[in-house]
């Protein structure tokens, strides 16, 4: 074994969960290999993206705000129901998530996972790109390394953390993931349209760094179940559908279709004019929640961020890279206690699964791991956004007569269409999955 082929932990990905990962076992002295099979961190990715509580490294890189590629801090968040002609909308905005650290901030991911892997790099880390890993190697039953589509590609460590996206390769190779069904993946098809940031700022009320954050069910997909965002960034835009695999392929619809259907309903087609578009990307989410959380753990292998099923899909919550890097540097300091000790086993890396239970990863999967059911509920996706809009119509209608209550129109117009007990029982599963 050649000396250069000797590492103290191999983090295989480069984004978010990888980097963070190496960023903090770098730092700690550990001789580092991020691999990433792009070539660069954030080649295969070209979607823009919300960074949730990008506080999360505020610990490691203290004033990362003044030098991160951000495009905008998140003031506004928007839910919008849309109809096949009309929308309506809660619209929320505080100035309260204007100051650093941010409540969410909008990034381009090949700008941004590009800059977290070179704070990893001038940690220590080694970077090494444009490089495949094909599968695992073993001393037994534990792993010690990984095979690299190259010469020479063999690369040994103690401890691996399998970082390498959603439908994670290493992770089945492991046995620890089963494989997903149709009804567990989404596929998200994104665009990037350059609008100018004047334009944005006027289309949009925003003042200065401020943007907005805006989610979409209903007519945004059409029948097929799924959702829609648009996001502001600096002088681009950011928007796609995600939908349902299975929901796709039994609607025998192209994801490229819906895409174009969200961009002309009446609602976004006057927020999109004049975009031109500059990248066009698609790739698979887990948003099967708590139940797709494989084993995260054997010995010496962790699995972090979308390897790990680690995406929260709640309706109006939409999170993945927070979670991400929260399982990055929790798997790094797992390796590091395992460095610690000289032990690489299954019950020492185990404290990985514990230091996630004890923060908000899979506290809020588990108290949330109701909701991708009710959010593919066929009601909720294809009938209630286009009821609520018909009732708002009805309430907003001037029509010279006597007024009804507010209560009675909007029951009225979900009773043309739903039964009172399917409507208690929808508002039973609501309730359950978001409020209690």
């Amino acid at each position: 074994m050649h000396a250069q082929q000797q590492f103290d932990v191999i983090v295989v990905g480069a984004g978010p969960a990888g980097s963070s990962a190496a960023l903090v076992l770098a730092r700690a002295g550990l001789r580092v290999a991020l691999i990433e099979r792009g070539e660069y961190p954030g080649a295969k990715n070209v979607s823009g993206a919300v960074f949730y509580a990008p506080g999360l490294l505020a610990e490691l890189l203290p004033t990362f705000w003044d030098e991160a590629p951000f495009e905008r801090y998140i003031t506004r968040r928007v839910l919008t129901f849309l109809g096949k002609e009309s929308a309506f909308s809660l619209d929320f905005r505080t100035r309260h998530f204007a100051t650093p650290p941010y409540n969410g901030v909008t990034i381009l991911r090949p700008k941004f996972d590009r800059w977290l892997a070179s704070k990893a790099v001038e940690a220590g880390a080694l970077l090494i790109t444009s490089t495949v890993v094909d599968d695992l190697l073993y001393e037994g039953e534990r792993v010690i390394g990984v095979q690299c589509r190259r010469d020479d590609g063999a690369l040994y460590a103690p401890v691996v953390i399998a970082a390498d996206g959603a439908n994670s390769f290493l992770a089945k190779k492991a046995g620890l993931q089963r494989e997903f069904s149709a009804e567990e993946m989404s596929l998200g098809v994104k665009e990037v349209l350059r609008l100018g940031e004047r334009t944005i700022e006027e289309r949009f009320n925003l003042t200065g760094d401020e943007g907005m954050a805006s989610e979409y069910v209903g007519e945004a997909t059409g029948s097929v179940k799924g959702g829609a965002f648009l996001y502001t960034n600096r002088d681009t835009l950011s928007l796609g559908v995600i939908v349902q695999i299975a929901s796709l392929a039994q609607q025998r619809v192209r994801p490229y279709e819906l895409l174009d259907r969200f961009k002309q309903h009446p609602a976004v087609a006057p927020l999109v004019r004049d975009g031109v578009t500059l990248e066009y990307s698609a790739h698979m989410i887990p948003e099967g929640g708590w139940q797709l959380i494989p084993r995260l753990v054997r010995a010496g292998l962790l699995v972090a961020g979308d390897a790990a099923a680690l995406v929260f899909a709640a309706g109006i919550f939409l999170e993945g890279m927070n979670f991400a890097v929260a399982s990055g540097l929790a798997a790094a300091e797992t390796a590091l206690e395992a460095h610690r000790h000289g032990d690489f086993s299954t019950a020492t890396l185990t404290g990985y699964r514990k230091r996630l239970e004890q923060s908000f990863v899979l506290q809020d999967l588990q108290r949330f791991r109701l909701t991708p059911a009710f959010v593919n509920n066929e009601r909720l996706q294809n009938l209630y956004p286009e009821l609520l809009c018909q009732a708002a119509e009805q309430v907003f209608r001037s029509e010279g007569r006597p007024r009804k209550k507010l209560g009675s129109t909007i029951l009225a117009t979900l009773r043309c269409k739903v039964s009172l007990w399917t409507l208690l029982r929808d508002g039973w599963q609501a309730g359950r999955a978001l409020f209690f």
